[in-house]
């Protein structure tokens, strides 16, 4: 049995994965027990309501909709998210990362479709289709379930629970709550005080994010950490007392603000400490300096870990060339700007004088930021602040003056709005913008569609390295033996590299 999509929601399929309390139906599809009048995860411990009880629902916010309050114990609002292929599943999907960063506070539905380039009416109709509510539903129910996740899983007080969640008042947010979950905010975080709250660590805000196993976190971390941007980001391996298992990502975020400063701050992820579907969990802690920032900070490292992804989908679809690793993900990015101003200095140099190159970028016109780690002390610069540089500037740090005119260029589009490098953005459009760009070829413009829009059918054919794990294929030869692997090709292209064992493995941004 295939986990399915919620387009294709059938309660035939999913009454046989909430038996079987399938991994890959989690967040595919939530149930409501009219039993109870709750709504579970497919993969709830709880005991198998009857099925004349369940009704199923696409979203949460769908379930909620319908009177349903969520369960406690398997906590839908960790569930992980959904990764989309299809054209009009991708629209809605763009939109519902967009709204859970705040978008709708920012000019409302029709300022979001018109970044998405299409009118609010048809995001109204292609949302509702794919999540069975509308996008102002979708979210008010995403707030509230942030608020019970900060209620549950923090010591804020509630007052901050209302501001981080993005309710305009403590008011607003009390009879929000109470009308949805028919009980006080206070109330609520007595009850789950016993049954999931964690114990304080005492640094950060702590979050756990889930995923649809498997997942390959030490490949996932190691890609990051041959990328890792000196003074920005780090990969800090296990042993010792400080990392006594599993690699940990740790890194300085900017979060842009409309007509305010951006808010700047610090996150560290950490594996799962076991294993089993129940506790398929990244653990994560955010910098309180970012309180008022958590539904983007969220979101953002959802995406460029790629919490996302339905891994038996890519691997029917790869067949032999992912087996054994079906864990392995497609790493995004947490800002597009940063990401092309990497992939820029990485051409012809190797991976570890380009993220040295990008660390000078980062220390002379980003933003120091204070944290506990060694060696992490700067913000990535934003696109508007890199906009009003000459070449020269980039130039006198040691970067090709060719391509220190791109990374200008590059940063005068995108902070003119010219060019969204973001999950949403049509990836034809934006890969022709991108080659229009003097120093920006096929390579670095399928690259960017690849891990700044999350694109998943992006593939450099001209890539050295893909070249070489296809037996030193042309690449013509490489375009026409990848459509077999369609629509995961950017999959694909991770699968090729890893299985270059170095140093045949050419080295690549």
């Amino acid at each position: 049995m295939s986990p399915i999509l919620p387009q294709t929601l059938d309660a035939s399929a999913c009454w046989q994965g909430l038996k079987a309390r399938d991994a890959r139906f989690d967040g595919c599809f939530f149930v409501g027990v009219t039993s109870t009048g709750i709504y579970c995860r497919p993969i709830c411990p709880a005991r198998t309501p009857r099925r004349e009880n369940c009704r199923f629902f696409a979203s949460a916010a769908a379930a909620e909709r319908q009177g349903f309050r969520p369960c406690l114990r398997c906590r839908p609002e960790l569930a992980p998210g959904h990764g989309s292929v299809d054209a009009t599943a991708r629209l809605a999907r763009a939109a519902a990362e967009a709204i859970e960063e705040g978008a709708l506070d920012r000019g409302g539905l029709p300022a979001l479709a018109r970044r998405l380039g299409v009118t609010d009416r048809h995001l109204r109709r292609v949302f509702d289709a794919q999540f069975g509510v509308s996008p102002i539903g979708w979210a008010q129910t995403h707030r509230l379930l942030l608020a019970k996740r900060l209620l549950t899983d923090t010591a804020l007080p509630v007052t901050e629970v209302a501001m981080a969640a993005g309710f305009g008042s403590l008011r607003r947010f009390n009879d929000a709550f109470a009308r949805r979950y028919r009980r006080a905010p206070g109330a609520l975080r007595r009850e789950a005080a016993g049954v999931a709250r964690p114990a304080d660590a005492g640094r950060g805000l702590p979050f756990r994010l889930a995923y649809r196993p498997p997942l390959d976190w030490p490949a996932l971390a190691g890609f990051l950490a041959r990328r890792a941007i000196d003074g920005v980001e780090s990969v800090v391996l296990p042993g010792g007392r400080e990392v006594p298992a599993g690699p940990v990502y740790r890194r300085v975020l900017r979060l842009p603000v409309p007509g305010r400063p951006d808010r700047l701050g610090w996150i560290e992820v950490a594996g799962p400490r076991a294993a089993g579907a129940g506790r398929a969990m990244l653990s994560l802690r955010v910098d309180p300096a970012l309180v008022g920032a958590v539904p983007a900070v969220l979101a953002r490292v959802r995406r460029a870990l790629d919490l996302g992804c339905r891994p038996d989908a890519v691997a029917a679809a790869l067949g032999p060339l992912a087996a054994g690793h079906e864990g392995l993900r497609l790493p995004g990015a947490f800002d597009g700007f940063e990401i092309a101003v990497r992939a820029v200095l990485g051409q012809q140099v190797t991976v570890r004088q380009a993220h040295r190159l990008a660390g000078r970028v980062a220390a002379a016109f980003g933003d120091p930021v204070a944290t506990p780690f060694e060696g992490l002390h700067h913000a990535f610069p934003g696109a508007a602040a890199v906009a009003g540089l000459e070449p020269s500037a980039l130039a006198a740090l040691g970067i090709v003056r060719t391509r220190a005119a791109c990374i200008v260029a590059l940063a005068r589009r995108i902070a003119a709005g010219e060019l969204p490098l973001e999950p949403g953005a049509d990836p034809a459009a934006t890969i022709a913008r991108l080659r229009a760009i003097p120093g920006v070829g096929d390579w670095t413009a399928q690259y960017l569609a690849m891990r700044a829009l999350a694109w998943p059918d992006a593939f450099p054919a001209a890539d050295v390295g893909v070249r070489k794990a296809l037996g030193d294929a042309t690449a013509r030869q490489a375009e026409a033996l990848s459509q077999p692997w369609r629509p995961w090709r950017a999959y694909a292209m991770i699968h090729l590299w890893r299985s270059l064992a170095p140093p045949a493995c050419p080295e690549v941004p």
